[in-house]
This record gives structure tokens, C-alpha cells and sequence, in this order.
């Protein structure tokens, strides 16, 4: 009887481990850690969420503070993360992925790298008023950052690039690039032209 209810318990947990939607609940002060994850390529951030993100051998995701599944939610699909959360206070998530070469957050969703981020290449969107903070040790990195959103970066890459609006803000101050290209977006004064943007393109190398 005893093997019996060990191996039923046993297909149980093996069922609830390989569904790619994934609901964790945490009170007080426990976690939630979802092991099943696998591929992870991309991470999508909405709502009220604060993402940190490491380089690792497995992937792995870790969800603290309140998560109830009527107002958040984790799905794992096709090797896209998506983390969303619209509760007053910020879900904490942290995402260790061991192949991540993109990132997009969006509303008031908060990024950043756990440690430095070490990755051949990384593209990062940012909407609303989306914030990152980013160390990176990677040979390429595209930031594009759109909307009222911000950007702080440190770190070294070979190829920087990145696209931003007129609202929008980049730090990368101490961030250190061999090549670096930076493309300013913003709309025309004129009312006749107001669908149209302008582009204005800084080549650099440092």
C-alpha cells in the first residue's frame, strides 16, 4: 500500500512539473522556486513587476512576495517567459537562464541583472515607463527604449546600439563600448508632418 501511494504521488508531481503555465502561490514570506522551466530566450514583463535576472546552467524562476493566480500570472511557452502582475504591491521575480538573448518590459515593470550578464548578445525593449538597470559583459547589446522609459547600463560590450524617443532616457555613463551607434526618435514639430519622425544618428567608436 505504502509503494502504491508513493508512485501515485509521484505521477502527480511529474504532471503539475511539465505544464508550461504555471500559477505559484507565496504568502508571507515564502517563495515559490519553478524548476520545470526550460529554453528561455526571451522574458516579457507587465504591470506592477520587478524582474532580476542571471546568467546560469538551468533555468530557473523564483517568485516571492504575494501571487495570487487571479492577478498574476507566469507562462513558460515556446521559450517566451511572460511575467505579468497589475496588484499594488511589486511582485518579485528572479529568472536564471542559461541561453536569454532578449528582454521587453512593459507598463511599470523594473529590470535588473542580478550580477553581470554575460551574454554573446542581448536586446532590450522598454515601454511606458519601464525601467532597467543592467551590468553587462556581453560582446553586442541593442536597448531600444520607448515611451517615458529609462535605461541605466554599466559594464563593457563590443557592439552597442540603441534606439530611443525624446521622452525617453539612457545612462550608460559607465558602460564601455568598442563600437557604439545611438539613434534619437522624436516627432516633428510640424502638425502637417506629425505621423512622421526624425532620426538622428550618432556613429562613435571608443
Amino acid at each position: 500500500m505504502k509503494k502504491l501511494i508513493l508512485t501515485i504521488t509521484a505521477i502527480i508531481v511529474a504532471i503539475v512539473g511539465t505544464t508550461t503555465f504555471t500559477y505559484a502561490a507565496a504568502k508571507n514570506n515564502e517563495v515559490t522556486v519553478l524548476t520545470n522551466i526550460g529554453n528561455i530566450s526571451k522574458i516579457e514583463v507587465r504591470g506592477n513587476v520587478e524582474l532580476y535576472v542571471t546568467n546560469g546552467d538551468k533555468d530557473q524562476v523564483t517568485v516571492s512576495n504575494n501571487y495570487y493566480g487571479e492577478n498574476a500570472y507566469v507562462q513558460d511557452q515556446n521559450g517566451v517567459l511572460r511575467i505579468s502582475s497589475y496588484k499594488a504591491e511589486k511582485l518579485v521575480v528572479y529568472v536564471t537562464a542559461s541561453d536569454l538573448n532578449s528582454i521587453a518590459a512593459y507598463d511599470n515593470s523594473v529590470v535588473r541583472s542580478d550580477k553581470k550578464l554575460s551574454l554573446i548578445s542581448l536586446d532590450v525593449t522598454l515601454y511606458n515607463n519601464a525601467y532597467a538597470a543592467l551590468k553587462l559583459d556581453n560582446y553586442a547589446a541593442n536597448i531600444t527604449v520607448n515611451d517615458q522609459a529609462k535605461a541605466d547600463l554599466t559594464g563593457n560590450v563590443t557592439e552597442y546600439s540603441s534606439t530611443y524617443s525624446s521622452t525617453s532616457t539612457i545612462n550608460r555613463a559607465e558602460l564601455v563600448a568598442e563600437n557604439a551607434s545611438e539613434t534619437k526618435i522624436a516627432p516633428k514639430e510640424s502638425a502637417k508632418q506629425v505621423s512622421k519622425v526624425e532620426e538622428v544618428v550618432v556613429e562613435e567608436s571608443l
